[in-house]
C-alpha cells in the first residue's frame, strides 16, 4: 500500500499495469484526494491514469535502495526469457523459416528472401528470375518470415487458374501453410457476404478477380499483409499511339496494390521488349516512380531496387557449379509418303479457301473460324488418326447443323475469350476442351448452299484420310520408332531405356502413339500418358508412377504437363506435335530442365520440311542452333519472347498455310525468320531478358554458405524450441507425453490455450487434442506412423502458449531472478540485461506511433566497474537458479552493495546508448538514406516530366480553343487539372518520403534482468571453501593453454582458426576450411570446436546447455576438444558427436565422464 503523496515524479510504481513496475513520468493534482499521473512502462510506452483515495490499497511504491528486487523464481524466469526469445525468434534465427520448412533453398533463393526482401519491409518488388528458379519456394520462404515476426496474418496468392492447385500443394507440402483456392461456391456462401473478409490465407485466380466486378468492389473494402502475383506480367498495359492501353487485369493489379501492406510481383517474363510497357507494369509496385508514357519512358531505368532477376546461366549450386546443365536441341526432318501428301496437300487447300471466305466474316466470327481452321491445321501435321477423327466430327457436327437450319433453326455460334487463349491463361483442360468444341461447330459458310458444299468436301478428305490410316503408313511414326530404337541417347551405360517425355498437341494423336509404342514394346505397363481431362489427383499419381517406378520407361502428354508438373526424372524429351506458341515450347522444355536435373537435356523436334509450316519451323530450328553455339542455352529461354517483324509465330505461321506454296512469300519467310533470329537481335533480346545487373558469383555464395553454417549452430529449431514447449505446456496445465524418437502426443489443451489462440491466433485453429506433434521436420512423416505437426514459431499452439507464459509471467523478468554460474570461481558479480533497441522513421501509424524499421535484441553483463560483454544468445540457459537459502544469503549481501541500490537500469543503457544503439542507428540510416534518395530522384524525374508535358498541352489547347479549334476529347481546364492533380500527388509522395528520412532512434528498453553470482563468491557469502575443479594449477592458465594448443593444430592441418571465445556462442573456435581440403564443395565450410582444458589426471569435464544444443544443431561440424595440460605438455582429443540427447530444460549443463564421452564418440584427431 502507498498514499498518494508518495507518487512522485521518478518514482517505480506496482499495481498500475498490473504487477509491472511503472515509472511515473508527471503528477497533476486536483483537489486533495485525486492525481492525474503519466506513466512510462518497460517497453517505453506512454499512458495516463487518474487515481483516487481508495486506489491505495492496490498500489506499491517501490523502495529507492533496490530497483530491482531480483527475487522472481529462477526457473520461471528462464521459461519467461524463453518465450520472449522465441516471440522474437527471427531476431536470434535469421534463417528461422529455411530451419523450419520441408525445402533445401539454393543460394540464389537464400538471397532473394534474406538479402533482398526482407531488408526492404513494407515490400513492392517485382522477383523475376528465370522459369524453374523456384519463385514458389522463394515466395513460401517469404511467407513463413513474416508470420514468424509477427507481420503477417493475412495473405491473398493471385494466380492464373493453371497453377491454384499447384501454389496450394506447394504451400501445405512445403511449408505447412494451408491456404484455401477460392470457389464459386465459397465465394456465394460466405456467412459475412464477403469472402475475403473471412478468408486469411487465400488463393484466387487472376481472370475470376480481373473479370468480376462485385468482387472487386468486395476486394477494395478489405486488407491485407501480403498479396502475391503469380505470372505477374499477365498484368502489364500497352502503350499504342500514343495512348495507354489499361487491361483489366492491369487495373486488378493497381486495386491489389492499394490494399496491401507488402506487394510481391512473380513473373520470369517483366519486359515484351517495350521500354514503355516495361514501365507501365512497373508502376504497380510504384506508380509515382514509373508510370506516365511522357518524358523518359523511352529510356532504360534504374530498376535494382525494385526488381531481382537471374537468368538460368547465373544461378549456381552451394559447390558453384552451374545450378541447370546443358542443352541440346535436335531438328528431326521426315518426307511425306506420297498418300500423306496428297492428304496434306487437299486439306491446306480446304483450310486456304475456308481462311478466305472467313475474312469477309465480322470481326468476332472471323476470328472463330481462323482458330479452327488453325486446329484442323495442327492435326492435320500431328497424326493420320487425329486429323481422321477430327474430320469425322466435324462433318457430323457441320450436318447436324444443317439439319437445324433447315429446320430453320439458327445454330448458335461459340463464344470465348480468344485473349485467355492466346495468352496461355486457361487450364490445359479448358482448352483442350474449347479447341474441341470449335474446331467442330466454326464454319465461314453462310447460306444451306455453302454448307452443304463445305460437307461434301470434308467427306471426301474424310476418306483420304481413313484411306491413309488404314494403310498405316505414317512416316512421322516411323521416325518416332527409329530414334526409339536406334538412337544411343536412348539407352543409358548399362543398357537401360531411358526416361523420356513425348509431347503431343491432341488426345486422338495421343491414344494412337500409346497403342503404338506399348505395341512396339510389348508391354503396356512401360508407357503412362496425362492429359487435360484427367483430374488433379489421377495426373499427381501418373507423375509420381513416371518419377518412382523403374518399369514405367515413357510418359506421353499433351500440354497439361506442362503446367505446374517437375519431371525432371526424365532428361531426354520429344516434341512429336511442335506447338503454334513458342511459349509452351519453352514451358515444355522447362518440365525436364529444372532444379534438381543433373544430367544434360536433350530435345528432338519431328519437322516434315515439305510443308508450309513445317517449312517455317525448320527453318526457325536451324538459325536456332546455329545461334546456340555462339550464345549458348539463352536462346532456349528467348523463344517466347521473339517477334517475327512484329508478329508472333502463330501469325506467321498462318502465312506460310496461306500463302506458302508462292516463292516469293516463302523467300520473304525466310528472310523474316533470318532477321529475327540474327545475333544482333538475339543478344538485344537476352540482354532485355537480364534487365539488372544482379549476379551471383561463387564468392558471394561462399559468404552466404558461412553464414547460414554459423547461424545454424544456434538455430532455435528444434532443440531449443522443444525444450522450451515442453516444459511451458506442462506449466500452463497442458498434458504431453513422448511417444517415438522425436515424436510427442498431446492428449489435453487446456481451455486457457484455447482461448488465448481466440485472441491473437490466425490461420489454423488450436486443437483439443493432437495425435503427434514433433519439432524436427525430418519427423514429421514417417512411414507407417500418424503425420505429425510440425511446432514451430506461427503455430497456433506454440504462440498461444508461449503468449500466455508471457502474460502471466510479465512481472518475473522486470522483478529478476539470481543465477548462479557453477563454471565461474571468481569474485565479481555481474547484471545480465535483456536490452531492446530500435530505430524509427517519422510515418505515424494507426495507433498513433511512429514506425519502427529495424528492431534488435542484447543480452549484455555488466560488473560492479562498468565493464560490460556480450552474454551471447541465451545466457540464462546456462546459469542454475539460486535455492533457498542461497537467495537469503545473497540478498543480505545485495542491501550492502550501493552498486546494486540505485541507478542500476542506468548502467545498461548508458551502455546501450554509448555502444549499442550508434552501430544499429548508422547501419539503419545509411541503407534507408540510399534507397530513398534513389526513389525521391526517381519520383521528381518522372512526375516532372508528366506534370511539363499537361502544362505544355493546358497552353497549347487553350490557344486552339481561342481560335474557335475544340477538341472533344480534351480541353485545356481538364489538360491543367491533370498538371495539378500530378503536382500534388508529387508533392504528398515526397512529403512521405521526407518523413520516411526522420530515421531516429528510440531509447533503449531494459526488458528483463537477473544478478549472476560467480560460484568464487558464492562460496565466500555461504562460508564454505572452494574445491578446485583440476585438484591443481591455475584455471585461467590451463584454458590459456588449451586454446593455444588447439589454434596451433587447426594451423598445422592447414585450416584457419579464430578465436571466437569471447562471443559466448556456443563454441571456442570457428576453423574455416579452404576450398581444396573439402572433399566437395558443397560440404561445410566452418568447423565449430568447443575446447575444455584439463589438469592432468582429471576425470570428468563439464558441458554447458548452449554448448551441447549448438553441437546437436550442428553435428558434422561440431568437434569437442578435449585438452590435458600437463606443464607445459598438452594432449590434445578431437571428438565427433560427443552428445546424443539434449538436455532437460531445467538443468544448466552436464558433468561427463571423459573415458565415457571417449569411448560413445568419434575420435577425428590426438595429439
Amino acid at each position: 500500500m502507498a498514499t498518494l503523496e508518495e507518487i512522485t515524479v521518478g518514482s517505480s510504481v506496482t499495481g498500475i499495469a498490473g504487477n509491472e513496475p511503472v515509472t511515473i513520468v508527471a503528477v497533476q493534482w486536483y483537489g486533495t484526494n485525486v492525481i492525474e499521473i503519466t506513466y512510462k512502462n518497460s517497453k517505453g510506452a506512454l499512458g495516463t491514469q487518474l487515481l483516487y483515495r481508495e486506489d491505495e490499497a492496490e498500489i506499491a511504491v517501490k523502495d529507492n535502495s533496490l530497483p530491482w528486487s531480483f527475487d522472481a523464481d529462477g526457473e520461471q524466469m528462464k521459461l519467461a526469457s524463453e518465450a520472449y526469445r522465441i516471440s522474437l525468434a527471427h531476431l536470434f534465427d535469421p534463417y528461422l523459416a529455411v530451419h523450419t520448412s520441408s525445402v533445401e533453398p539454393l543460394p540464389h533463393q537464400i538471397s532473394a528472401v534474406y538479402k533482398e526482401m526482407l531488408p526492404r519491409l513494407p515490400l513492392r518488388y517485382v522477383l523475376a528470375d528465370d522459369p524453374g528458379a523456384g519463385k514458389t519456394i522463394m515466395t513460401g520462404l517469404l511467407i513463413k518470415e513474416l508470420i514468424a515476426r509477427g507481420d503477417l496474418k493475412r495473405c491473398l496468392i493471385v494466380s492464373p487458374g493453371s497453377l491454384a492447385e499447384q501454389w496450394q500443394d506447394e504451400l501445405r507440402f512445403k511449408f505447412h501453410l494451408h491456404f484455401k483456392i477460392l470457389t464459386n461456391e465459397q465465394i456465394e456462401s460466405a456467412a459475412s457476404g464477403n469472402i475475403f473478409s473471412e478468408e486469411d490465407l487465400c488463393i484466387c485466380r487472376l481472370d475470376k478477380l480481373a473479370r468480376n466486378e462485385e468482387l472487386q468492389e468486395k476486394l477494395r473494402v478489405t486488407e491485407w499483409d501480403l498479396i502475391v502475383c503469380d505470372e505477374a506480367h499477365k498484368m502489364s498495359a500497352t502503350v499504342w499511339g500514343g495512348e495507354v492501353k489499361y487491361t483489366k487485369r492491369f487495373q486488378l493489379g493497381r486495386l491489389l496494390s492499394n490494399i496491401t501492406r507488402n506487394f510481391l510481383l512473380l513473373t520470369a517474363t517483366p519486359h515484351n521488349g517495350k521500354e514503355e510497357d516495361f514501365h507501365l507494369f512497373l508502376s504497380l509496385v510504384d506508380p509515382d516512380r514509373f508510370e506516365g508514357i511522357h518524358g523518359n519512358s523511352q529510356q532504360a531505368v534504374d530498376v535494382s531496387d525494385v526488381m531481382r532477376r537471374l537468368v538460368k546461366e547465373q544461378l549456381l549450386k552451394f559447390d558453384g557449379k552451374p545450378l541447370f546443365p546443358e542443352r541440346i536441341a535436335y531438328t528431326v526432318n521426315y518426307d511425306l509418303s506420297p498418300l500423306e501428301s496428297k492428304l496434306y496437300s487437299d486439306v491446306t487447300e480446304y483450310v486456304q479457301e475456308e481462311f478466305n471466305r472467313a475474312d469477309k466474316l465480322n470481326n468476332e466470327r472471323k476470328t472463330t473460324v481462323g482458330f479452327a481452321l488453325t486446329i484442323l491445321q495442327r492435326r492435320l501435321a500431328s497424326s493420320p488418326e487425329a486429323i481422321y477423327q477430327s474430320l469425322r466430327r466435324r462433318r457430323e457436327r457441320l450436318e447436324h447443323r444443317l439439319a437445324e437450319e433447315r429446320l430453320g433453326k439458327r445454330a448458335e455460334e461459340v463464344r470465348t475469350d480468344w485473349d485467355d487463349y492466346y495468352d496461355d491463361d486457361l487450364p490445359s483442360e479448358e482448352q483442350e476442351e474449347l479447341e474441341e468444341n470449335v474446331v467442330d461447330h466454326a464454319s465461314a459458310a453462310a447460306t444451306i448452299a455453302e454448307l452443304e458444299a463445305e460437307i461434301q468436301t470434308l467427306k471426301r478428305l474424310e476418306k483420304m484420310a481413313n484411306q491413309v490410316r488404314m494403310e498405316g503408313v505414317d512416316r512421322k511414326w516411323e521416325e518416332l520408332s527409329h530414334l526409339l530404337q536406334d538412337n544411343e541417347q536412348m539407352f543409358g551405360e548399362d543398357g537401360q531405356r531411358e526416361k523420356l517425355i513425348i509431347f503431343t498437341e491432341h488426345k486422338d494423336t495421343l491414344n494412337y502413339l500409346t497403342d503404338k509404342i506399348r505395341s512396339l514394346f510389348g508391354n503396356d505397363d512401360s508407357v503412362v500418358t496425362i492429359h487435360g481431362a484427367m483430374v488433379r489427383d489421377d495426373r499427381r499419381k501418373v507423375e509420381e508412377l513416371f518419377k518412382q517406378d523403374k518399369g514405367v520407361r515413357i510418359l506421353i502428354a499433351t500440354d497439361a504437363a506442362g503446367e505446374g508438373i517437375n519431371l525432371q526424372r526424365a532428361h531426354l524429351m520429344i516434341n512429336y506435335d511442335l506447338p503454334w506458341n513458342p511459349n509452351r515450347l519453352e514451358q515444355r522444355f522447362g518440365r525436364i530442365h529444372r532444379i534438381g536435373q543433373t544430367e544434360v537435356c536433350h530435345l528432338w523436334n519431328l519437322v516434315a520440311q515439305e510443308t508450309r509450316e513445317g517449312f517455317v519451323f525448320q527453318r526457325l530450328f536451324q538459325k536456332l542452333e546455329e545461334e546456340r553455339k555462339a550464345l549458348g542455352g539463352k536462346v532456349f529461354d528467348i523463344l517466347g519472347k521473339m517477334s517475327f517483324d512484329n508478329k508472333s509465330l502463330r501469325e506467321l505461321l498462318i502465312e506460310a498455310v496461306r500463302y506458302g506454296n508462292d516463292p516469293k512469300i516463302r523467300n520473304r519467310l525466310n528472310e523474316v525468320v533470318d532477321h529475327s533470329m540474327n545475333q544482333d537481335a538475339l543478344r538485344k533480346l537476352i540482354e532485355e531478358r537480364a534487365l539488372t545487373d544482379d549476379v551471383m558469383d561463387v564468392q558471394s555464395i561462399m559468404a552466404i554458405k558461412e553464414d547460414m553454417e554459423r547461424i545454424e549452430a544456434h538455430k532455435l529449431q528444434p532443440h531449443f524450441i522443444e525444450a522450451f514447449f515442453v516444459e511451458a505446456f506442462k506449466n500452463v496445465g497442458g498434458k504431453i507425453r513422448q511417444r517415438e524418437a522425436g515424436r510427442y502426443e498431446i492428449t489435453f489443451v487446456p481451455f486457457a490455450v484455447r482461448n488465448r489462440d481466440m485472441q491473437i491466433g490466425y490461420g489454423e485453429h488450436v486443437l483439443n487434442r493432437y495425435e503427434r506433434i514433433c519439432f524436427d521436420k525430418a519427423y514429421c512423416n514417417v512411414q507407417g506412423q500418424a503425420p505429425a505437426d510440425l511446432i514451430c514459431p506461427g503455430h497456433p499452439l506454440l504462440e498461444a502458449t508461449s503468449d500466455l507464459i508471457r502474460e502471466r509471467m510479465v512481472d518475473v523478468m522486470k522483478r529478476g531472478a539470481i543465477f548462479v554460474d557453477d563454471n565461474d570461481f571468481g569474485m565479481d558479480a555481474r547484471l545480465l540485461f535483456y536490452i531492446e533497441d530500435a530505430v524509427q522513421d517519422g510515418i505515424i501509424l494507426k495507433n498513433g506511433n511512429r514506425r519502427t524499421i529495424s528492431k534488435h535484441i542484447h543480452f549484455v553483463e555488466l560488473k560492479e566497474d562498468g565493464t560490460a560483454t556480450s552474454a551471447g544468445y541465451a545466457p540464462y540457459l546456462d546459469y542454475r537458479a539460486a535455492d533457498e537459502d542461497e537467495q537469503k544469503t545473497i540478498h543480505t549481501w545485495m542491501r550492502s552493495q550501493r552498486w546494486l541500490c540505485s541507478g542500476v537500469e542506468d548502467m545498461a543503457k548508458t551502455y546501450a546508448i554509448t555502444n549499442l544503439i550508434p552501430n544499429h542507428f548508422s547501419e539503419v540510416k545509411t541503407r534507408k538514406e540510399m534507397m530513398l534518395t534513389k526513389t525521391a530522384k526517381a519520383v521528381k524525374e518522372r512526375m516532372i516530366a508528366e506534370i511539363q508535358y499537361w502544362d505544355f498541352r493546358a497552353a497549347d489547347l487553350q490557344q486552339k480553343e481561342a481560335a474557335g479549334k475544340t477538341n472533344a476529347k480534351l480541353n485545356s481546364k481538364l489538360a491543367a487539372r491533370r498538371a495539378e492533380d500530378l503536382e500534388a500527388r508529387m508533392q504528398a509522395r515526397l512529403d512521405e518520403i521526407e518523413k520516411e528520412r526522420r530515421i531516429s532512434p528510440m531509447p533503449p528498453v531494459i526488458t528483463g534482468g537477473a544478478l549472476i553470482i560467480p560460484k568464487g563468491l558464492l562460496h565466500s557469502l555461504m562460508g564454505v571453501g572452494t574445491p578446485d575443479l583440476f585438484g591443481y594449477g591455475d584455471r585461467q592458465t590451463i584454458e590459456y593453454a588449451a586454446m593455444k594448443a588447439v589454434m596451433k593444430i587447426e594451423t598445422q592441418l592447414g585450416y584457419r582458426p579464430k578465436d571466437v571465445s569471447g562471443a559466448k556462442c556456443g563454441y571456442d573456435v570457428e576453423s574455416f576450411i579452404p576450398d581444396a581440403m573439402r572433399k566437395r564443395l558443397e560440404a561445410y565450410a566452418l568447423r565449430f570446436i568447443e575446447v575444455k582444458g584439463r589438469s592432468k589426471g582429471a576425470t570428468t569435464v563439464t558441458v554447458s546447455k548452449n554448448e551441447i544444443l549448438t553441437a546437436l544443431n550442428k553435428p558434422e561440424e561440431f568437434i569437442l576438444a578435449i585438452v590435458e595440460v600437463d606443464g607445459q605438455q598438452t594432449h590434445t582429443i578431437y571428438l565427433k558427436h560427443p552428445f546424443r540427447n539434449a538436455p532437460d530444460f531445467t538443468a544448466t549443463s552436464v558433468n561427463y565422464d571423459i573415458q565415457d564421452l571417449i569411448a560413445e564418440s568419434e575420435i577425428l584427431y590426438q595429439k
